[in-house]
């Protein structure tokens, strides 16, 4: 027997000369095997330290019950967060996960999305990578009937549900209070146009400059890719107009992180010269000096709703949903010029 692979069904039948089938239903107690050879069949499981195959039993079944994930990146306090409520909400009604991850790379999305077709996963939950422009490898899901639900970054949206924040409300509000609290010239650094994320917020950051009456400078936008190195190459090609900002409100956490090493770079102290506001609030936020006020997610919750999405639309539920989770904005030291006025 080969050693290095773990024990299966096959090996314990082949063991005691019956079927993988007379295996199976013993380990589970079926009353059709009698209780000498089920007691037989436990002990040379126990011995042989048979574990079994969830995956396999699944496929075996005809019922995987798993649910496969496609992130932009799992190393951030964000997407893990995010992972965690699908995964506290997949267990609890007795589904496993995987999670595959694109990198930001539109043909790398393709390929976990065609591996997590291949295991025959149950249902699918995404978040689009910035690269992602042509969502045809969505719609074939959509034409086999495979259940799909998009979380933060979305698309086809009169076809699959969506959980999202409240882009738009979220970047209003957090303008409204950077000149409230004595910013005047505020700048915006966000990612790729096509995302409609960005659009979203880019629009709040518009709309609350129309409302205070504060004149829209195009100069003054800064959009092109969401990450660190974006965040540093944005500050600094903000900061060197003739006239530069005196706020910056970063769509993400790490775009904001990489303007404040450019601020720093140029000489200006937070808020004092420059206030800087960043979105879905990383854990670093409250580390950073001074501590970044930020736009927070709920990202456990973004999670457990996606996932009861899902398995409502695994179930035979194909009405589909647009359901906004609100964010809060988390004030700290970085956006505070003066205090508001009561």
């Amino acid at each position: 027997m080969d050693k290095k692979r773990p024990i299966s069904l096959r090996d314990l039948a082949s063991e005691l000369g019956v079927s993988i089938s007379t295996v199976s239903r013993a380990l589970k107690n079926s009353p059709e095997i009698s209780m000498e050879m089920k007691e037989k069949i436990k002990k040379l499981a126990k011995k042989r330290n048979y574990r079994p195959n969830p995956f396999a039993m699944s496929l075996l079944k005809n019922a995987p019950r798993i649910i496969g994930i496609i992130v932009p990146d799992i190393v951030t306090h964000y997407y893990s967060s995010i992972i965690s409520g699908i995964n506290d909400v997949a267990r609890k009604n007795e589904y496993s996960i995987i999670i595959t991850s694109s990198y930001e790379n539109y043909k790398l999305e393709m390929q976990c999305l065609e591996d997590l077709i291949n295991i025959r996963v149950e249902g699918i939950i995404v978040c689009l990578s910035q690269e992602t422009t042509d969502y045809s490898h969505f719609e074939a899901l959509y034409d086999q009937n495979i259940p799909l639900v998009f979380f933060d970054r979305v698309c086809l949206i009169r076809k699959f549900s969506s959980v999202i924040t409240d882009n738009e409300d979220s970047a209003f509000h957090a303008v409204s209070h950077l000149i409230e609290t004595g910013s005047k010239r505020i700048g915006f650094i966000g990612g790729a146009n096509h995302l409609e994320i960005v659009k979203q917020r880019k629009h709040g950051y518009l709309q609350a400059l129309r409302n205070y009456r504060i004149p829209i400078e195009k100069e003054l936008v800064y959009c092109k890719k969401i990450g660190y190195e974006s965040g540093y190459d944005g500050a600094h090609a903000l900061l060197s107009l003739p006239e530069p900002p005196d706020a910056i409100l970063g769509m993400t956490d790490s775009l904001a992180f990489g303007a404040m090493k450019a601020i720093r770079e140029h000489n200006l102290r937070i808020p004092e010269d420059i206030s800087l506001i960043g979105y879905t609030d990383e854990v670093h936020s409250n580390y950073v000096e001074p501590p970044l006020t930020a736009v927070t997610h709920q990202t456990y919750k973004m999670g457990e709703t996606a996932c009861k999405l899902l398995l409502k639309h695994i179930k035979g539920n194909n009405k589909v949903e647009q359901i906004t989770i609100p964010c809060i904005l988390s004030v700290r030291a970085s956006s505070i010029k003066h205090q508001k006025k009561e």
